[in-house]
């Protein structure tokens, strides 16, 4: 059930990853709420994709999914 809500939501974050050139794969979530997430694309390679991942995709998760903990690459 979260598995599902996670990826949900990313189809909503995804379209503006896709028109930079880039993606995101959903790896996983833990019992802790701790998702891991895999940038792909232009934004593997970004030296932004770090704060794309905390300020981007962490906070929108966390505001749409309270059980979400924390989001980290991989």
């Amino acid at each position: 059930m979260l598995e599902e809500q996670i990826k949900s939501a990313l189809d909503n974050v995804r379209p503006s990853l896709q028109a930079d050139g880039g993606d995101v794969e959903f790896v996983g979530v833990d019992e802790e709420g701790i998702v891991s997430l895999k940038l792909t694309g232009a934004c593997g390679g970004c030296p932004m994709a770090q704060m794309t991942l905390k300020m981007g995709i962490e906070s929108y998760l966390k505001k749409e999914i309270p059980e979400v903990s924390s989001v980290v690459g991989v």
